[in-house]
């Protein structure tokens, strides 16, 4: 990595080591929001060692990122390495996790194109191949789709303000966090950059829509949010997500909202099936991720299935209307989600994307 002459603060990585983070589970601490940001710079700037990069990036894993951290984390990526382009509509923002999906078809590009025809505004950003997964992502399904992906800010801004669903891509809009790929491939192991790059929101929304595995992540998420300085986030709802992806999960289902102005999230249960997504996750599993994603997108939003994948993609599309409030319930979104797919809105949406 290349050196700079960036003038630091007094805690290279390697003193945050001895006299921080390192020192083990039980006597660890956290880092004040000024040494996260100096450890940040330092890293997007390609300063320290390789061997202490990485040492680092495991003792934050196994000590775990406290919200200031993570906070301080985001402004400093969207400082100096994220190019905003912020659209005239105000979509929602979903965050799914850049390293992607391996089993399961991902529903995001088809729920989003459903949700935009039902007059929510998506958007949606990946990058290509990003560790430790290296698994397909948006950008594969759009792919597959024949929609452009290498796209700038500026042209995803127009994407979203011409078809009411954009793509931001990682490398167009966020080049410094794509420039650590290769420190973060040979990791073996997520970092705590798997977490802020979904966080980066190109877009500028004042929505976001993520998924968790555990509730108490979903209010991290939702506190790293709230102490970022470089963007003002108002509302967030979070679902327990297949593979760590933003797909809801079939069966019973924690879902997490929270406004700003609340003291805490608000969670309740949801059961899929009683909103007509009775299946099973492995109904949903797929044997080539990203071209069975874009057959399934084609023939859901044409309105030419009516299967568990049909179920699956309207409630996802009705937890994304529901988030940005276009509907006052997930049955309502539920509703609208299913309109737009049988006046053939939604297929319109797609060939708008397709013809971009």
């Amino acid at each position: 990595m290349a050196q700079t002459t960036r003038e630091y603060g007094e805690w290279p990585l390697k003193r945050l080591m001895t006299e921080v983070v390192g020192s083990g589970h039980k006597s660890a601490d956290d880092m004040d929001r000024g040494q996260a940001r100096e450890a940040f710079q330092r890293i997007l700037d390609g300063e320290p060692d390789e061997t202490t990069l990485g040492a680092f990036w495991l003792a934050n894993r196994w000590k775990r990122n406290s919200p200031e951290e993570l906070a301080a984390f985001v402004d400093v990526m969207r400082e100096e390495s994220v190019e905003t382009g912020v659209p005239d509509a105000d979509p929602v923002d979903c965050g799914a996790n850049y390293d992607g999906k391996g089993d399961s078809a991902i529903l995001g590009v088809a729920a989003g194109v459903v949700a935009a025809a039902a007059g929510t505004p998506v958007v949606v950003h990946s990058g290509d191949r990003v560790p430790t997964q290296k698994q397909d992502a948006y950008k594969h399904v759009l792919d597959e789709l024949g929609v452009r992906t290498a796209v700038s800010p500026g042209e995803s801004v127009d994407m979203v303000d011409e078809t009411g669903f954009g793509f931001y891509y990682q490398p167009e809009f966020n080049p410094g966090v794509v420039d650590l790929f290769d420190r973060r491939d040979e990791m073996g192991v997520r970092t705590f950059v798997n977490t802020v790059e979904t966080l980066a929101n190109p877009a500028d929304a004042d929505v976001h829509l993520g998924s968790f595995y555990h509730l108490a992540f979903a209010t991290k998420m939702t506190d790293t949010l709230q102490q970022a300085q470089t963007q003002d986030v108002s509302r967030t709802l979070f679902f327990q997500g297949m593979e760590g992806y933003d797909d809801v999960r079939p069966g019973s289902t924690v879902v997490a909202e929270w406004n700003d102005g609340d003291d805490e999230l608000d969670d309740f249960e949801i059961k899929t099936a009683d909103y007509g997504m009775d299946v099973e996750s492995e109904d949903l599993e797929v044997d080539d991720v990203a071209a069975d994603s874009a057959a399934i997108t084609e023939d859901v939003v044409a309105g030419e299935r009516e299967d568990g994948f049909a179920d699956a993609v309207a409630l996802n599309a009705a937890l994304r209307i529901y988030a940005r409030e276009d509907a006052d319930s997930i049955d309502e979104g539920l509703e609208m989600a299913r309109e737009a797919i049988d006046d053939g809105s939604a297929a319109a949406v797609l060939e708008d994307l397709q013809a971009f």
